[in-house]
């Protein structure tokens, strides 16, 4: 890159040219994964990344700040309000125990997490945030594997909405911690804050639905300037919804959610949204990977986040499985939704930033165990849900990767 900057001097930027190049090399490894292996794209996005951060790719400086952080806090909004616009809230009043099975598979992750880490050592400031970052599942990750395997059925549904809800207590939990890091405080301390940062995100998330429920009274859903409004108005929002105080995706996935209740006969997203979105979600997971690369990597710590994982995996399985009574679900069925909400991703590094930002002392503590964790759970997790979802019989697309050296041969013809 030093011998790059001497000669080549871009109208955007060096920077700019080196993630063009990051990106185009991600969708091309991504769609290769997906090809030879039968693995989701994501697989390939991430480990792009991955290469990237270990050889020193220089464009994703931690602690995340600027455009960075915004393109990622833009990225995680744009699936979170689609992730949001999936959930009816009707459903739970018709089937309460789904949202009793999202809340016991929280607070059982949590606490399982915590006593763990607390069992390896690491003192309660680092466990508690540590614990809460350990609940979000990533609906973004899930997403892409429910589309590359296009799998459908009640273990890929419940598996979405608990993904999603779960991803709301730890964006609700991990903002409200963040703001009381530098201060001393008791756990009844922590209830103000978390009314705070869900009162103004519901503010923000209700002016964005109300602003898209009026738009779509007079324009069509598959119209290309809807398209544009919507994600115009979600960039606003994320904008403005961490100046005032709440959180700029959590404000989005409650606007999804509260267009949802306004709006109830569904719309899809049209093409060119597909296409603005997907390439927000490579960039997203592309960030992730390559700034997860980038943590202090050693022994000790490898073996508190060996910890963590088994923990959390153990405690998601374990959740779902113990509230499945009553759930509409077999207890199979609990079993691949808890392997299901293996991935983290992008929400769970979203959190550690704000950790990172809020204390200097504590901070690079809990980001030197989260950042391996969450690269860890990226790859892995993703496998985990496509394992999962096959298991379940719910992809309509057999696991058939291509033999390398026939399509090859294949290839060679067709020039010929």
């Amino acid at each position: 890159m030093s011998i790059w900057a001497e000669w080549l001097k871009p109208s955007a930027g060096l920077p700019t040219v080196q993630w063009s190049l990051l990106l185009a090399l991600a969708a091309a490894v991504g769609h290769l994964v997906q090809r030879y292996t039968g693995l989701p794209k994501v697989v390939g996005y991430a480990l792009v990344g991955t290469f990237a951060g270990f050889a020193g790719f220089s464009g994703a400086a931690w602690p995340l700040q600027g455009i960075g952080l915004f393109l990622l806090e833009l990225g995680v909004a744009v699936v979170l309000f689609e992730a949001g616009g999936r959930i009816p809230l009707r459903w739970f009043r018709h089937n309460p125990m789904v949202l009793v099975q999202s809340l016991t598979e929280s607070a059982i992750t949590y606490f399982l997490v915590f006593w763990t880490l607390e069992w390896m050592g690491v003192r309660e400031a680092v466990a508690s945030p540590l614990a809460i970052i350990s609940i979000a599942a990533s609906p973004a990750v899930l997403a892409r594997v429910v589309m590359d395997t296009r799998a459908s059925g009640p273990v890929t549904e419940r598996a979405q909405v608990l993904a999603t809800l779960s991803t709301l207590y730890a964006l609700t939990l991990g903002s409200a911690k963040a703001g009381l890091m530098n201060r001393a405080h008791e756990m009844s301390d922590t209830v103000y804050p978390v009314l705070v940062v869900l009162g103004l995100s519901i503010v923000v998330g209700a002016v964005l639905a109300l602003a898209l429920r009026s738009a779509l009274r007079f324009m069509s859903p598959t119209s290309e300037n809807t398209s544009i409004l919507l994600l115009a108005l979600i960039a606003a929002g994320t904008a403005l919804a961490a100046h005032f105080g709440g959180s700029a995706p959590l404000a989005a996935l409650l606007g999804g959610m509260l267009l949802k209740q306004l709006n109830p006969r569904p719309w899809s997203w049209p093409r060119q949204m597909g296409t603005a979105s997907s390439l927000l979600t490579m960039l997203m997971f592309v960030l992730v990977s390559v700034v997860s690369a980038q943590a202090d990597w050693s022994l000790p710590v490898a073996t508190i986040v060996v910890a963590l994982v088994a923990a959390r995996a153990v405690a998601k399985i374990a959740g779902v499985a113990v509230a499945n009574v009553g759930s509409g679900a077999s207890l199979t069925q609990a079993l691949w939704v808890g392997c299901a909400l293996a991935p983290m991703s992008s929400v769970a590094l979203l959190i550690v930033s704000q950790f990172v930002a809020s204390s200097l002392t504590q901070g690079p503590g809990i980001a030197r165990i989260a950042l391996p964790a969450i690269l860890l759970m990226e790859i892995l997790g993703a496998v985990i849900a496509t394992i999962a979802l096959h298991r379940a019989g719910e992809s309509s697309k057999p696991w058939e990767p291509q033999p390398l050296a026939p399509a090859l041969n294949g290839e060679a013809r067709d020039s010929r």
